[in-house]
């Protein structure tokens, strides 16, 4: 049954618990037998909850169906930066090894209520910070496609969990690429929805727009799914946007027609891996099969490295400087490199990145009055052996900070644009692709009608969870 249960699709299963064809509870057993079956590879769920999930299964089912939610009983795993009442939540830090909160952020209130099971949490690096998930309190998250690889980050653990079938859908979060980043590692779509779509605490920094929570899943219908559940307005998160009236479920499955698309190997701003770039680019075109004119454009990104870089910092020294003063020795350098620099930034600096921001924001929406989306590579290499930090070169160019190789991921969120990673091919080695494309800010709809054609025009079976695969049977043994 366990083998059965994690290779149908969330909506199927959504739908066998609304006819009570299953319970909760099978499919907790289902997970629990999975990832004691292969976790110990991948390293994906470090805090197990099974104890608290069934209580809350037992007492979902109390409920006549039609009032479980729209989840009606479906597992989640929550990412480790985000509490969840009387569950362990270390930050991926030291700092936090033993913490265990005494409340849930709003945003795993908001999934509860609908219908959400909470069952672990999701591995990720320290404070989210470096987009290759390990920390010195569970270690290092492994690439499930080969296990010498990285998993990317920050929300790799949730990726990892999905291309494994630890979990039908998963939670995660995305400043500069956390959510598209390991999507595109793992070969699962992760999506990072427009500011306000999904309600959260707001923490230190109460109208930040560049940090946002989104879902994560093996197919574009199943991280609609997710958003329908995660979306709608929290009256104590003053930046959240009420629902929509149609469901992103009722996109993916009747996707409008689009007229013209864009794509771009590099966005004008950064060195692209070859391999990359050319998969991505015969994905994209692929377009032009169903009648859509596709073309090379995008909108002018020249500021975005300065600006990202410089409101980054600052968010960080926001978050972050006290534990700075009171814990030095247990942050990762490049953790303690980023708040310094926060705290060195001067009113100057701030200025000119908003003001930069301004202008990158109203180009993109300029561009989109002409394309329903941009695509370009969802990341600009494949995935790098686990034990490298970060990618510090790329086409003969050497980058300056740890962040720097996720200029093609932060350049659109500087624009609060929604946007996804899409699973679009496979390098030479059989590791993962994705393709990133964007929508308008607030037009999740028709970006996920985007997703949903092309996933389709592509097949690339990325539905069924994948064994952990290690580099000497080489990921492309089973394709």
């Amino acid at each position: 049954m366990t083998s059965n249960l994690i290779r149908q699709s969330a909506s199927a299963i959504v739908d066998k618990l609304r006819t009570e064809e299953i319970t909760p509870l099978d499919l907790l057993d289902a997970l629990e037998e999975r990832i004691e079956e292969v976790d110990k590879s991948v390293n994906a769920l470090p805090t197990l909850c099974f104890d608290r999930s069934r209580a809350n299964a037992r007492e979902l089912m109390k409920k006549p169906v039609a009032e479980r939610g729209r989840l009606a009983g479906l597992p989640v795993p929550i990412k480790d930066l985000t509490e969840v009442e009387g569950v362990r939540t270390t930050y991926g830090s030291p700092i936090y090894a033993d913490f265990v909160p005494e409340r849930s952020d709003v945003m795993v209130t908001h999934l509860e209520r609908d219908g959400a099971i909470v069952y672990a949490k999701s591995a990720t690096p320290e404070f989210g910070a470096g987009a290759n998930t390990f920390n010195e309190v569970f270690g290092a998250t492994r690439n499930p496609w080969n296990t010498d690889r990285s998993a990317a980050g920050s929300s790799g653990g949730a990726a990892v969990a999905l291309a494994t079938g630890m979990a039908w859908v998963a939670q995660g979060s995305d400043l500069g690429g956390s959510l598209r980043n390991p999507a595109s590692f793992c070969g699962i779509v992760g999506m990072r929805p427009s500011p306000g779509r999904v309600a959260r605490d707001p923490g230190v920094l109460a109208d930040d727009i560049l940090a946002v929570e989104g879902p994560m899943a093996r197919t574009v219908e199943d991280v609609a799914l997710l958003l329908d559940a995660m979306s709608g307005e929290e009256v104590t998160d003053p930046i959240s946007l009420p629902r929509e009236q149609r469901s992103y479920l009722e996109a993916a499955r009747t996707p409008g027609r689009l007229r013209k698309v864009a794509f771009s190997p590099d966005l004008g701003i950064t060195p692209v891996d070859p391999e990359v770039a050319e998969t991505c680019r015969r994905a994209a075109y692929r377009f032009a099969e169903i009648g859509v004119t596709v073309e090379d454009a995008h909108p002018d990104f020249n500021e975005a490295h300065e600006t990202f870089q410089t409101l980054r910092a600052a968010g960080f020294a926001a978050s972050h400087a006290q534990k700075l003063k009171d814990h030095a020795d247990l942050l990762k350098p490049e953790v303690i490199w980023n708040i310094e620099k926060g705290l060195k930034l001067t009113m100057a600096d701030l200025v000119r990145a908003q003001t930069k921001r301004g202008e990158m924001m109203k180009r993109a929406h300029a561009f989109f009055d002409d394309y329903d989306v941009l695509m370009t590579p969802a990341t600009i290499v494949a995935p790098y052996p686990v034990e490298t930090r970060y990618v510090e070169e790329c086409g003969g160019v050497k980058f300056a900070t740890y962040i720097d190789w996720l200029a093609i991921a932060y350049a659109i969120t500087l624009t609060g644009a929604p946007a996804l990673s899409l699973p679009c091919g496979f390098t030479s080695e059989g590791l993962p692709v994705g393709l990133q494309i964007v929508a308008r800010p607030r037009g999740e709809a028709k970006l996920i009608g985007a997703a949903a054609q092309l996933e389709k025009l592509l097949d690339l079976g990325t539905v069924n969870p994948i064994d952990p695969k290690t580099g000497r049977d080489g990921p492309q043994a089973d394709r």
